[in-house]
């Protein structure tokens, strides 16, 4: 391993602790989620999962929609217990 390689983070843990200066990718949020890529793009087609914006032709997600997005779904799983 050369010491120009980029060094791995646990993006959960990155969220948990605070917030990214940078903007998510949607291989961000599939890591993060633990699911297939294409279940992110399939999110943002049936809008289901968390908001995503478009920079030319690239998608992002805000670091705060996205824990905006969990703690809400986080809600609706404990009011439905």
């Amino acid at each position: 391993m050369s010491a120009s390689a980029p060094s791995t983070t646990d993006l959960r843990a990155t969220l948990r602790s605070g917030l990214p200066d940078r903007y998510l990718t949607p291989d961000d949020i599939a890591a993060m989620f633990g699911v297939p890529l294409e279940t992110v793009y399939q999110w943002r087609r049936k809008r289901t999962g968390p908001p995503g914006f478009r920079i030319g032709k690239h998608l992002r997600y805000d670091p705060a929609d996205v824990r905006a997005y969990v703690t809400q779904r986080k809600s609706a799983c404990q009011g439905a217990a």
